[in-house]
């Protein structure tokens, strides 16, 4: 491809031409769909092949041979493809008389913008641990997560309720992530 918007052009071609002959199965149409409207609405901006490429690599790899970055995505994804609520907080919204209420009884994760930026080197490592407020049901959180090669730890901060820190865990090539060999 010459550029970018001759690459999102021939995406959007293809994922209009696959809709349209249903080369994929039922399940991903609205996957599909989506993919679709964004690249009419958005042009260039989609960025198609990236998010092409984050579903196939989510579908198809190993989740332990992929970045800290990556994995975390995945695991927020999967936990609003379940039912939680997953928001990206402003500082404003994060603290102070601004700040957002959380409810016990709703099942969500609420990442700080500020923490998210700076948690992660440019390859997608995880260089600081992440800030996040998890309200619901959190044993079923840290399942999701732990498959995806991450903890949560219980965090106090004078003002914040539901505090928590997300940490990658060290994966090992032979037996997968293991839990006693965190991010540092």
């Amino acid at each position: 491809m010459n550029s970018d918007a001759q690459a999102n052009l021939f995406l959007t071609r293809w994922l209009a031409t696959a809709q349209k002959k249903r080369l994929f199965p039922r399940e991903v149409a609205r996957d599909i769909e989506w993919l679709l409207k964004q690249g009419r609405t958005l042009g260039v901006n989609a960025k198609l092949a990236n998010k092409l490429d984050y579903l196939w690599r989510s579908c198809t790899g190993e989740l332990s041979e992929q970045n800290d970055l990556f994995r975390l995505t995945y695991a927020l994804e999967t936990a609003r493809d379940t039912g939680w609520v997953y928001r990206l907080l402003s500082d404003k919204e994060w603290t102070g008389r601004h700040a957002i209420t959380l409810s016990a009884d709703i099942s969500g994760i609420y990442l700080s913008r500020s923490s998210l930026d700076s948690a992660f080197d440019e390859e997608g490592g995880q260089v600081m641990p992440l800030m996040v407020r998890i309200t619901g049901n959190i044993a079923r959180f840290e399942t999701v997560i732990n498959r995806c090669g991450w903890r949560s730890d219980a965090s106090a901060c004078d003002g914040l309720t539901h505090l928590y820190t997300l940490t990658a865990v060290k994966s090992d090539p032979d037996t997968g992530f293991d839990t006693n060999r965190m991010l540092a």
